[in-house]
C-alpha cells in the first residue's frame, strides 16, 4: 500500500500498483473477502490487466502501460437498492468531465456507462455491488480507459479510439488520474448527499444523443429514436415516431448504420 499527494479526501489516498494482474476488479474483491477492513476509496492500478471485463462479462483489451486500468473500492450503504443506478452516474460523469478536461471536445457518456467521443468509445465502467440484505455494503468501481494507445485491433479500430489518436502526442497517465479521482468524489459526495435532481440533469446535459434523433438497433431492426431520459433505476427513456418507449439494459444499441 502507498500513500499518495492526490488532492482528495479519500479516492486514491491507498493505492496499490500492480505491474500485471487478470482484472483489478478480480484482485480488489479478492482483497474485500478478507477479514481486514479496506478504507474507503482504496484503488487498485495494474500496468496490464490481461482479462479486464466489460459489461457482461465482455473482454476489455488494453495496450500494457498505455492506459488506466483501475479498480475503485466504495461503500454506498446510504444508497437505497432502487437508487443504484445513480453509482453509475456519479462514476460516468467524473470520468467524462476529468477528460473534457484534456480534449478539445467534450467527451459524452453513452448509456448506461460507456465514455465516448466524437462517436467513438474512450472507455467504459463495470461496477460489482455486494448486497446485505437491502443494502449495499460494498461496490467495486472498475474503470478502463485508452488514454497512450495508438492502435487498435482491426475489429476495434472503427468503433475505438485514444487520448493519443486525439491529440497526436502522450500524456501522463497520473495527471488523468488525478483529475478523476477529484472529479468522482465530488459526484460520489453529492450522491451521499441524496442530490438526485443535480446528477440527473447532469448526466442527461453529458448524455450522448440526449434530445438528438439517431439509429438504434434491437434484435438485428434498425429505427431512428430521440433519448429523452433515463428512469432511476436506470432504463433508457425513448420517443420513436411519436410514442414514449422504455429500454432495459442491453435491450438496444447505438449504430451508425442508416435505416433501409
Amino acid at each position: 500500500m502507498q500513500n499518495n499527494t492526490f488532492s482528495t479526501l479519500f479516492i486514491g489516498q491507498n493505492l496499490i500498483k500492480l505491474k500485471e494482474v487478470d482484472s483489478t476488479n478480480n484482485y480488489l474483491k479478492k482483497m474485500v473477502s478478507n477479514s481486514d477492513p479496506l478504507p474507503e476509496g482504496t484503488v487498485i492500478m495494474a500496468d496490464n490487466q490481461f482479462a479486464g471485463r466489460g459489461q457482461q462479462d465482455r473482454v476489455w483489451q488494453t495496450e500494457a502501460g498505455k492506459n488506466i486500468s483501475a479498480s475503485i473500492f466504495l461503500k454506498p450503504s446510504f444508497l437505497p437498492l432502487k437508487k443504484q443506478f445513480y453509482l453509475n452516474i456519479a462514476v460516468s460523469l467524473a470520468i467524462a468531465k476529468a477528460l473534457s478536461a484534456f480534449l478539445p471536445d467534450a467527451v459524452k457518456v453513452k448509456w448506461p456507462n460507456d465514455i465516448y467521443y466524437n462517436k467513438r468509445k474512450l472507455g467504459g465502467i463495470l461496477i460489482e455491488n455486494t448486497l446485505t440484505g437491502v443494502i449495499i455494503k460494498s461496490a467495486v468501481v472498475g474503470i478502463g480507459i485508452n488514454i497512450n494507445q495508438a492502435n487498435f485491433s482491426a475489429d476495434l479500430s472503427q468503433k475505438a479510439t485514444s487520448v493519443f489518436q486525439i491529440l497526436q502526442k502522450e500524456t501522463v497517465l497520473e495527471r488523468i488520474i488525478e483529475k478523476i479521482f477529484v472529479y468522482m468524489e465530488k459526484y460520489y459526495l453529492n450522491l451521499k448527499s441524496g442530490d438526485y435532481g443535480f446528477l440527473q440533469k447532469e448526466y442527461l446535459e453529458n448524455l450522448l444523443n440526449f434530445n438528438v434523433k439517431a439509429n438504434y438497433s434491437q434484435n438485428g431492426h434498425v429505427f431512428e429514436g430521440c433519448i429523452k431520459g433515463v428512469e432511476d433505476d436506470g432504463p433508457l427513456i425513448m420517443e420513436i415516431d411519436g410514442k414514449t418507449k422504455v429500454f432495459n439494459f442491453k435491450e438496444i444499441e447505438y449504430t451508425h448504420k442508416l435505416n433501409t
